[in-house]
């Protein structure tokens, strides 16, 4: 069996995107120009958004990915071949494509050889390969690896190419080189800050998780040097994380979506105390009262971020994996984030992944909420026809300085190259098309590139003064 990988590559872009728009009138007012000469000027003119996409570098507003040296040394990888790869978000597509559990654990596993992968992969991979998710990786492998078709005899061309490719130098090749990325922003596991060895290329967020939900009152206290005996002392062990990495980080983050509605309520000390309490002597509190204190220290992180002009990421939308009990909870995201906004009107909130497939709904949302920032991460790989649908709803709904076009958030750096691809293909086919259709000039497209690609991010998450402070930090 053989799988070819999508016909539009990097190299192939601009001449699609030119036969893509012809026969198509441009701009308000044009009805009357048909024939071969508007034919040919939509050509021109759509080549001209695509090559000034292609020329522009993303600020990449979200990731998962580990240093590279940790990747190197297989740190935090369930597995070191070329199956690794589809182990981002794939593997989610093969479960519900009804590949059965113990085939994805043979899959993925350190102790199957490679070549027997093929086998268990092989009558599952044509149900998904057409998958956003599909569509990233077969990119990337055609890109990075020269791999046109996963069949028999492409499996040890692939693992030999995975391989080579695996060594220092490669977190730059992919991002910077093959993606032409200027900086990522990460959200590391474990630590509230990671102090990254790449720090300027890999920039990181404050995720406030820990703080928050199922607060890691042990481990966090003792990096603080702080003794916790009531919720005060918590507070201040809050208040060391934000102190210290408030100058280094680019934004705060919870993904407490994962976990429960984001339907999070200003709740008074008095109210969470008692409950605090309850955890520091070794009981369970009733779900009722540990969403109490959730709720409260969601609120004094999210104030902390406000103090330290931090934006603050809230996962939205979509839950990767592929049995969540709170997926049913996504539903109400839309009504949770308009709260958000109501309770916080000094607080600029960055919605990811669109609230996905709820982002009609958050278009309203920052149209009406003047700090409600909307990120497009995941969100191309999720759904690439609809993000395109939604960008071009957008540019003509809301103002265009509160959206972030790109972020890979993925945690193998490989697969970010094929859904930088994806996006700007997304991004110049919304362009061109709201052009196409009379509701942008030529030349106001042209314009929103810069802008959308990296302006609105280098503005809203203040990169040149963050990229000033990292290049000085005492771990860099």
């Amino acid at each position: 069996m053989s799988t070819q990988v999508p016909a539009i590559s990097r190299r192939e872009v601009l001449q699609f995107l030119g036969v893509a728009g012809a026969g198509v009138a441009l701009g308000c007012g044009r009805s009357g120009e048909t024939g071969v000469s508007g034919a040919a000027r939509d050509n021109k003119l759509r080549a001209e958004i695509a090559r000034k996409v292609q020329k522009t570098p993303f600020v990449d507003t979200h990731e998962h990915l580990p240093d590279e040296a940790d990747r190197l040394a297989g740190l935090g990888v369930p597995c070191d071949d070329w199956s690794l790869l589809f182990h981002d978000y794939l593997r989610s597509d093969l479960v519900a494509a009804g590949m059965p559990a113990s085939e994805i654990a043979a899959f993925f596993s350190r102790n199957v050889e490679p070549r027997r992968k093929w086998q268990i992969l092989e009558p599952f991979w044509p149900r998904v390969m057409n998958t956003g998710f599909g569509q990233a990786l077969r990119i990337s492998m055609r890109e990075l690896y020269g791999v046109e078709a996963l069949e028999t005899k492409t499996i040890p061309l692939l693992q030999e190419a995975y391989e080579d490719f695996r060594k220092p130098g490669m977190y730059e090749k992919v991002l910077v080189k093959e993606s032409n990325i200027e900086s990522c922003q990460v959200n590391t596991d474990g630590l509230p800050f990671h102090e990254s060895k790449q720090p300027t290329l890999l920039m990181q967020d404050l995720s406030f998780q820990t703080l928050h939900m199922d607060p890691d009152i042990g481990g966090l206290s003792r990096q603080a040097g702080i003794a916790v005996r009531s919720l005060d002392d918590w507070h201040e062990v809050i208040r060391w994380w934000f102190d210290r990495y408030s100058k280094y980080a680019v934004a705060a983050k919870s993904q407490g979506a994962y976990l429960r509605r984001i339907n999070y309520h200003r709740v008074a000390q008095e109210e969470a105390e008692p409950v605090f309490a309850q955890i520091l002597r070794g009981e369970s509190p009733e779900h009722s009262r540990i969403q109490l204190l959730e709720d409260h220290l969601f609120w004094f992180c999210v104030d902390q971020a406000t103090q330290h002009q931090l934006p603050v990421k809230i996962h939205t939308g979509y839950l990767s994996g592929e049995r969540i009990e709170n997926f049913r909870h996504i539903t109400q995201h839309p009504h949770d984030i308009i709260e958000l906004c109501r309770q916080a009107h000094e607080t600029s909130f960055v919605f990811l992944h669109i609230s996905y497939p709820y982002w009609q709904e958050l278009i309203a949302v920052a149209k009406r909420f003047s700090a409600a920032h909307i990120d497009m991460s995941w969100a191309w790989a999720l759904d690439p026809a609809g993000a395109t649908e939604f960008l071009k709803r957008y540019l003509v709904s809301a103002p265009w300085n509160k959206v972030f076009t790109f972020g890979g958030d993925y945690s193998v750096v490989e697969c970010v190259l094929g859904h930088a691809v994806m996006a700007r293909q997304g991004i110049t086919q919304a362009l061109a098309e709201l052009v196409e259709e009379g509701w942008l000039r030529h030349q106001e497209a042209v314009g929103l590139v810069e802008p959308l690609l990296r302006g609105n991010a280098r503005t809203t998450f203040n990169l040149e003064e963050k990229t000033r402070a990292l290049s000085k930090a005492p771990w860099a």
